[in-house]
């Protein structure tokens, strides 16, 4: 073999050779933080398992010194020197060639290097801190997906486990620390050299390191593991929330998944420029601020629950990713749809009150839409480059990922479903796992053939919309593909389905797996067992108050299209209040998707979100205000003239429950309350309600005079920035202006985003242009632009797209990963024109790198939906009739 071998041979391969395996590497890194440099050394312990005069790993934007690479074999002394050192860039890759065939054994390999502290939030980066007035850098690792190459040559991916041993060399006053706890600490003046704990195996994405000034706060675990979280000097008081729940999140996945946490101590950073929401890095957790840090006064109900949340997530990865790990990125959904479907499961537990399992619907409903779109993609999706691997950290990985682990746990039972996973921990720890181990481990547990019903939903893309009909005393089943386009799939699932009648105390469970399906009414209803009044057994009919509800409290990952009998049945159970939010929020949410997909009309739509007029749940409100943003849009496009009508309903719908809640926070009121009431106000002002903009701008003032006025809590000053900038023209820029003061006199990172996220939804154009332009300014973060872009209005979208187009080759220059593709899809879209479509196209046809590729082709088909839905609006002849008619109910 290693006579065959060639340079060319291992150039665009999307894997590693495997002829030689790391085992431990012996890591020394020295970042100069002054010019953003670093250099550094390892020895790798590598196994060459079969013979080879090529050593491949990989390497990129770094320097490697004349004579710094060394290889030893076995107990010899002799250090080998590669003839060669090929650099090849586009696959990231070094291929060090020998004069000799390499021995199969163990031996070790030196490598002296160099590189930059950029300032591109991955690989070993700088971010910028200010302490007593004065700008520092810190030093801080973020390795995932394949970035652990850009701080030292290794072998940069997940199934190449092995050992480290990290030595650090820093200035003396800072705090260094990395995955284990120091073991030795030798001052030499100015610096220090830090000796960390050999680590557990594990892979070269999880590795981390942060130097930087910081103040901590710690706490112990039930069974002694310290927690501490760490943070910019004087913001320790910040991270007393995320610690609590740190400690009691901890003891929970220790019991649930009946192994202890394998490392001993857990520290979570708050790093001021980041990229992701955190990053899992065993037993050294980092964090983008404002997802680790909550402050009592300034900070909404709506950080707290996304601190519990993100600290649940990364916490669950600390065994579910870090101890097992998947072989590779193909199973990347293992990882983290496992981890938001468990961080949920905590929540649940630490604070009930929460509701969260309803709220979980938000992540399935964002699953199913990106899912509805023909350039989606399976769950487990073949990667053959890294360059290929940023843009599956997405909907389809994290939210379509979960759903259906929750719909198969729903499917087995909890307990069964638990006492699998800890098998699968157990056996797997400090390996590798792919996603067939899994299903193997939970048929093994509950008897049912989980690989066969579980392929159907990891393997091909999309999910189904079952309709149902009764015809002749009977339930017709049927399923197709859902798309949003509403053309046809070709895909076909194996469907848990659960229906329940009148009532939720017994349920009918069933699995379509076939096309079409029958059910006879009766012996259904005889079957459920219930007593509800809804079914005439002497007559054999409905009574006229029957309803029906297919998959019961949204616990499966598809869609449900009723026959107009059922749906008028469902109405009446909305109204009467006899279904649970869950089945409210899906119905509506159900009924939404098929609207878009033209499938049913807006009216029937409308009929449906005027049922909810005494609705309070705040899952529920909250998909309403969602689904009303986006009717808004596509009538002021379709039907312009129906524009003010259709806001007077929305207000009329939102007004009551905002006038139940008030401004102001009521003693010991509920979180949700606290959400709802900022959500209400925000949407009331958006849609022009006078008696809102006027109180909003009235409260604003007197926080812009008092930052600490009870006038204006974190709660509802969103819904006073969005008031203010309706306000705002190019003659009156007062607002805005005074929005900007806010903005740079705030040192926390969730006011700032609250700002940011507010500026663009300006009518005016020319502010947004003036807000977009801000965005691009030294005052604000790369990691923080993105929520800029968020709340664009309809009135500046045209000239968003123009900036995004002026401004492309900087935003490439400055942003990759997931943060460059919200810069297209929030720009692109909102369009609704073939013609826009068309155009957008050609602007990426010579543009689209393959980072970005399948955003670009998402962001134009969701275009194509809006411009088909916009059309089948304007074919609507009774629309206006039917708006009139609605108001009535208010």
């Amino acid at each position: 073999m290693a006579e065959e071998q060639s340079i060319e041979h291992f150039k665009s391969k999307p894997r590693l050779a495997k002829f030689a395996v790391p085992k431990r590497y012996d890591l020394y890194l020295k970042p100069d933080l002054s010019s953003c440099k670093f250099t550094g050394s390892v020895q790798i312990t590598v196994d060459i398992v079969s013979p080879t005069k090529f050593l491949v790993l990989n390497a990129a934007e770094l320097v490697v010194g004349d004579g710094s690479v060394w290889f030893k074999s076995g107990s010899t002394s002799e250090e080998l020197r590669p003839l060669e050192i090929i650099t090849v860039e586009a696959d990231e890759i070094w291929i060090l060639r020998f004069d000799r065939v390499l021995p199969v054994r163990e031996g070790v390999l030196g490598i002296g290097f160099e590189g930059t502290l950029n300032d591109k939030m991955k690989g070993f980066y700088r971010s910028i801190y200010e302490h007593n007035g004065a700008k520092k850098n810190m030093a801080v690792t973020q390795f995932e997906p394949a970035d652990a190459r850009r701080c030292f040559p290794c072998w940069d991916e997940p199934a190449f486990k092995a050992t480290f041993k990290i030595t650090l060399e820093v200035p003396s006053e800072l705090v260094a620390l990395s995955n284990m706890p120091v073991i030795e600490e030798k001052l030499d003046g100015p610096i220090k050299i830090l000796s960390f704990q050999e680590s557990p195996i594990m892979s070269t994405y999880l590795v981390a390191v942060v130097v930087g000034l910081f103040d901590y706060i710690e706490a112990l675990t039930s069974d002694g593991t310290n927690i501490r979280v760490y943070c910019q000097v004087g913001k320790s008081n910040q991270g007393k929330f995320a610690l609590d729940v740190a400690v009691k999140t901890l003891d929970l996945y220790r019991k649930y998944f009946a192994v202890p946490y394998p490392l001993p101590k857990l520290d979570m950073v708050a790093i001021p420029d980041f990229a992701a929401g955190a990053m899992e890095n065993y037993g050294l957790v980092t964090y983008r601020e404002n997802a680790l840090l909550f402050d009592d006064r300034h900070s909404a109900a709506s950080n707290r629950q996304r601190v519990a949340t993100v600290v649940a997530h990364e916490l669950a990865h600390q065994w579910f990713g870090n101890l097992v790990t998947m072989e590779w990125w193909t199973h990347l959904w293992l990882n983290e749809g496992f981890a938001t479907w468990v961080s949920y499961l905590a929540a649940d537990s630490i604070f009930p009150e929460w509701n969260i399992w309803t709220q979980f619907l938000d992540e399935s409903t964002m699953g199913l839409r990106l899912d509805a779109l023909a350039e989606s993609h399976a769950i487990e999706v073949d990667i053959n480059h890294a360059s290929e691997i940023d843009e599956i950290f997405d909907a389809i990985s994290y939210k379509k990922g979960a759903s259906v682990i929750r719909m198969l746990q729903n499917y087995l039972g909890a307990e069964c479903f638990q006492k699998a996973l800890a098998l699968y921990i157990k056996r797997f720890a400090y390996s590798n796992a792919k996603t067939e181990d899994l299903w193997a481990v939970l048929e093994e547990e509950s008897g049912e053939p989980v690989k066969v019903l579980m392929n159907s939903w990891t393997k091909q893309k999309g999910y189904p919309v079952v309709s149902v009909k009764v015809k002749d005393g009977e339930l017709e089943f049927e399923q197709t593909q859902f798309l949003s386009s509403g053309s046809s799939g070709v895909g076909q699932w194996i469907v848990p389905i659960t229906i329940c009648c009148g009532s939720y105390t017994a349920q009918k469970k069933f699995l379509l797996e076939t096309k079409c399906e029958k059910l006879e009414l009766a012996k259904l209803l005889d079957s459920i067992d219930v007593d509800t009044g809804l079914w005439d057994k002497e007559n054999q009919r409905k009574a006229e108050n029957f309803w029906m509800k297919l998959n019961v409290h949204q616990a499966g990952f598809y869609r449900v299209n009723y026959d107009d009998e059922l749906a008028a049945g469902l109405r009446y159970a909305i109204e009467a209040n006899q279904l649970s939010a869950a089945d409210r929020f899906g119905i509506l949410d159900d009924s939404f998707a098929l609207c878009m997909a033209c499938k049913q009309t807006l009216s029937s739509l409308l009929t449906l979100m005027a049922c909810y007029t005494e609705e309070s749940e705040y899952t529920v409100l909250s998909q309403i205000i969602t689904i009303s943003h986006k009717v808004v849009t596509m009538v002021a496009d379709a039907a312009p003239e129906l524009l003010d009508d259709i806001k007077s309903f929305f207000i009329s719908l939102l007004r009551r429950p905002a006038e139940k809640l008030g401004w102001d926070p009521k003693d010991k009121e509920s979180h949700l309350d606290a959400m709802l009431r900022g959500e209400l106000l925000t949407a009331l002002s958006e849609y022009g309600q006078e008696i809102t903009l006027n109180e909003a701008v009235r409260r604003f003032n007197a926080f812009l005079e008092d930052r600490n006025t009870l006038l204006l809590p974190p709660d509802t000053r969103k819904a006073a920035y969005v008031a203010l900038m309706q306000t705002v023209n190019s003659s009156n820029k007062v607002g805005y202006e005074s929005l900007l003061r806010i903005y740079r006199e705030t040192d926390l990172s969730q006011e700032k985003v609250r700002v940011l996220s507010t500026l663009a939804s300006c009518p005016d154009p020319s502010i947004v242009l003036d807000a977009l332009n801000f965005l691009l300014s030294s005052e604000v973060r790369n990691q923080d632009a993105v929520y800029g872009l968020g709340g664009i209005s309809r009135e500046g979208r045209e000239i968003a797209w123009t900036w995004v187009k002026e401004n492309w080759d900087n935003i490439t220059k400055t942003w990759g990963g997931f943060l460059i593709t919200r810069f297209i899809s929030s720009t692109v879209s909102p369009f609704s024109s073939d013609e826009k479509a068309d155009e957008i196209e050609e602007f990426f046809v010579s543009r689209a790198k393959p980072n970005i590729s399948r955003t670009v082709k998402q962001s134009i088909e969701r275009v194509r939906i809006n411009a088909k839905w916009v059309q089948s609006i304007r074919n609507e002849k009774c629309l206006g009739d039917v708006v009139k008619e609605i108001a009535k109910k208010f």
